[in-house]
């Protein structure tokens, strides 16, 4: 794709840096990071600004360039992130918009514009984490409705969300794969109990989720019964290809002030950590290219990124713990407080070879869907 700014292009960067120099200083102080009702009061009160404005849709609805340069102007002027409501705004919703029906998109993705509705992401359980075709939880046709029962970890905003997209089984017969059933549950759905998981860094952002004959209308399903698991391999493109690209930008913003702290405090002098953050520039600069390609490719006609999302993932993790390696090195004993952002976000940082599908398994889909080599066994 051609990155320079054609008129109209530029004329959105200038006109939504306008915006975002007016708006934002109105804004109130953000929550305190453990404060997650709060948070979510702070994170759709800023969606409902984006709609208001027009921008909402840029997520969605725009040029891969105009996305981008969203992206771009939004976090250089340190607005906020999509928070609370990533999961609605980067997987279920781009979901829900490629394999819903029409009644289906009607009905949920205005309110996830509109910042009304917070979702959250029911996919791990305790014993089927990165063996996601492992899942047990169980859903079986009542009539209209699906009996859920089972189990769900790592639901990420569960305690704050609306809605669910949900995988349950609803064939134990079939191959693990195809049995699989993509819902969307309503949280407060009689017989759902939250309860909230401490991260190593303090927060509980995540979840368990307990499902005990939780009855979830049938008209509710995205796609066909037992058709979950391409669904879902769509929402995991998305969330690998995608979902990530403000974060890149945001690293990028923190390598420059992490190099600025060290020529503050004296670290610059040392031409291993200089090498270092040359490194890992070069690192962000090749991931950015890469978020552009997959950005791009999600706006095709079938509107779904492809196994490039697997590539960017698998590197990008390991890339945003280097950084905060780094930070910890340019900070010193500092680095100790907990309390500091830079600290946080390091502690948070071990997750990303984890968190939507851990580098082993990005290992073996760049090494089967790309490379062409045989299955593992």
């Amino acid at each position: 794709m051609d990155l320079t700014d054609t008129p109209e292009e530029a004329d959105f960067r200038a006109r939504l840096r306008v915006w975002l120099s007016r708006v934002l200083p109105t804004l109130p102080p953000q929550p305190s990071p453990d404060d997650w009702p709060g948070r979510r009061a702070y994170d759709v009160g800023w969606q409902r600004t984006l709609y208001d404005a027009g921008y909402a849709g840029v997520h969605w609805d725009a040029s891969p360039a105009l996305r981008l340069i969203f992206l771009e102007e939004t976090e250089r002027a340190g607005a906020p992130y999509v928070g609370a409501n990533f999961v609605g705004l980067l997987h279920a919703g781009p979901t829900i918009a490629a394999e819903g029906t029409a009644a289906q998109r009607e009905r949920w993705l205005p309110p996830i514009l509109r910042g009304e509705e917070v979702w959250c992401q029911g996919f791990s359980e305790p014993d089927a984490g990165s063996d996601l075709a492992a899942l047990r939880t169980r859903a079986w046709r009542d009539g209209d409705h699906y009996v859920v029962s089972g189990s769900k970890i790592w639901t990420s905003h569960a305690e704050v969300a609306d809605w669910c997209e949900l995988l349950v089984r609803t064939d134990p017969r079939a191959p693990r794969h195809r049995g699989i059933t993509w819902l969307a549950l309503p949280m407060d759905t009689p017989g759902v109990t939250v309860r909230p998981l401490k991260t190593l860094a303090g927060s509980d952002e995540f979840a368990e989720v307990f499902l005990d004959e939780v009855r979830v209308p049938v008209a509710y399903r995205i796609g066909a019964e037992n058709d979950g698991w391409r669904v879902t391999m769509v929402t995991l493109s998305f969330e690998r290809g995608t979902a990530f690209a403000g974060e890149v930008v945001a690293c990028r913003r923190v390598l420059a002030e992490l190099a600025a702290r060290a020529r503050e405090n004296g670290r610059w002098d040392d031409p291993a950590l200089r090498r270092r953050l040359g490194g890992l520039n070069a690192e962000f600069r090749a991931l950015w290219r890469l978020v552009q390609w997959n950005v791009s490719a999600a706006q095709r006609p079938d509107a779904v990124p492809g196994v490039a999302g697997s590539v960017f993932k698998l590197r990008y993790s390991h890339a945003r713990q280097e950084l905060y390696d780094a930070a910890a090195d340019v900070l010193g004993p500092d680095a100790l407080d907990a309390a500091r952002p830079w600290t946080r976000d390091r502690l948070s940082s071990l997750s990303y070879t984890i968190a939507a599908g851990t580098s082993q398994i990005q290992h073996g889909i760049v090494a089967e869907r790309i490379l062409g080599l045989p299955k593992g066994r």
